[in-house]
């Protein structure tokens, strides 16, 4: 894909101050995009944004109202958003469960009501939900982060059929552990917790199950969203596209 290959469009990247939506911030402005990101750390979204030369929106996405203040009018939707808790179910707070399904929900689902309809009149557009190989299958401890997965899967499906003869695809996307803080910050919970070294816990718990024994960078997903953002991808829409070294093979 040549770096011009989206000069023209314009991109909406929700949580694209780090991680994943920042390496998609950059992956979209270098293929010529016009990009908003979106993050609630206003610090982290001005750095990103002054960075890639995108256009930074202090939002948070749990808000109905700060959804309605974001741009309308994008080619491009990046549902990237998201937190992890984890703890047994009979002890997972409540109101822990439903800020999880508000963020990565609710909030994809406002956004794609938000977006929609500009992409409906021009005739084309890409919905990429960050959903997760927890979209595709189950890990214990973890009951409010896959809840919310398995239920964009279903939104990202909805929205690619009835988005399809207005030329509009949306897809998932499913990594596996991917180097974020995120997944950092989980590699140095459970080590605490089980008493063993980072790199122990990352060899015997995070990358148990995959075939490729290392994390996933965040440009390796970038890499892929900005190929569903072409013309070459116009025809896969409705798909869940695992990035996960071989996890749901076996």
């Amino acid at each position: 894909m040549s770096t011009s290959s989206l000069t023209g469009r314009t991109a909406l990247v929700t949580g694209g101050a780090k991680g994943i939506g920042r390496a998609c911030v950059a992956a979209l402005g270098e293929a010529g995009a016009k990009v908003h990101l979106v993050d609630v750390d206003r610090a982290s979204a001005n750095d990103a944004a002054e960075a890639y030369g995108a256009v930074a929106h202090v939002a948070d996405l749990t808000d109905p109202a700060a959804i309605e203040s974001l741009p309308r009018d994008v080619d491009i939707l990046v549902n990237n958003a998201g937190v992890q808790h984890i703890a047994p179910i009979e002890e997972f707070p409540p109101e822990r469960f439903v800020f999880l399904q508000q963020l990565m929900v609710t909030a994809p689902f406002l956004l794609m009501r938000h977006c929609l309809p500009a992409m409906y009149e021009r005739g084309w557009g890409r919905i990429i939900n960050i959903s997760s190989v927890h979209g595709l299958v189950a890990s214990p401890h973890k009951s409010a982060y896959v809840a919310a997965k398995h239920a964009l899967e279903g939104l990202s499906k909805v929205a690619a059929i009835e988005g399809a003869p207005h030329g509009v695809t949306s897809n998932c996307v499913n990594p596996g552990y991917v180097r974020t803080d995120l997944v950092a910050n989980q590699v140095e919970a459970q080590a605490e917790s089980r008493g063993i070294s980072t790199d122990a816990v990352l060899d015997e718990v995070f990358l148990r199950r995959t075939a490729v024994k290392r994390l996933i960078e965040p440009e390796e997903v970038a890499a892929l969203v900005l190929w569903l953002c072409g013309d070459d991808s116009g025809y896969l829409t409705g798909a869940s596209i695992p990035l996960d070294g071989g996890w749901t093979a076996t």
